[in-house]
């Protein structure tokens, strides 16, 4: 089965995954381009708060997503707490950036992308997880 055609599946079967899926790649690949771009612009203005954007919405979309494979708490996994963390962050990194406190900008948002993205991803994407298992299966390395 092609990665289009499980793209589809998991559109159909778990809109709230796939949402949230699609905010994260976004999230993650945009938020590169902000951290290693010019800061200041108004590209940096304008993109970072698509990026904000995004993240809000992978935080309230991961707060709809229940695990019962794993070590859980009514559905809610360990993993959850960095929907926690990117609520407690994100209002923080934009009020810093308002106020001209950029250096307590700066850390939050490199915080925010490598917990809430790099670090968030690599725990998503280990084998037994839901999206870590669909892609090991794609790339032939889980039966």
């Amino acid at each position: 089965m092609d990665i289009l055609h499980r793209f589809a599946l998991l559109l159909d079967r778990h809109p709230v995954v796939f949402a949230h899926l699609m905010m994260a790649l976004g999230a993650l690949l945009l938020g590169a381009v902000v951290l290693w771009g010019r800061k200041g612009t108004t590209a940096h203005r304008s993109l970072g708060w698509t990026w904000v954007a995004l993240m809000a919405g992978v935080a309230i979309s991961g707060a709809f997503i229940r695990d019962y494979h794993l070590p859980n708490l009514f559905g809610f996994t360990p993993i959850h707490l960095f929907v926690v963390f990117v609520a407690w962050q994100l209002p923080r990194a934009v009020l810093y950036a308002r106020r001209g406190q950029l250096e307590a900008h700066r850390k939050a948002m490199r915080g925010l992308y490598q917990g809430g993205c790099l670090v968030a991803g690599a725990f998503t994407l280990l084998p037994g997880r839901f999206l870590g298992t669909m892609l090991w299966r794609q790339v032939g390395l889980m039966s």
